[in-house]
């Protein structure tokens, strides 16, 4: 994996998680697959590409694959 296109700086966005010469959030990207979004549709929409697009699935996965996951209650 590719972490080092994905930073934290206190002073970008409240030190969340960025594609590197972006202002754009891991955050945002997951939630823009998360709301039907196509690669195609995020890459006009934020100014990424596909290839950043994936590290930011990446980063998620990694940090994910890192946390001890409960059982949440649906989200309606």
């Amino acid at each position: 994996m590719n972490m080092s296109r994905i930073v934290i700086n206190d002073k970008n966005r409240f030190g969340k998680p960025v594609i590197d010469g972006t202002r754009i959030t891991v955050e945002e990207v997951i939630g823009a697959i998360a709301g039907g979004m196509t690669f195609d549709e995020i890459e006009a929409e934020y100014g990424i590409s596909k290839e950043e697009i994936k590290f930011a699935l990446e980063y998620a996965v990694e940090i994910l694959s890192e946390e001890k996951i409960g059982i949440l209650k649906s989200i309606k």
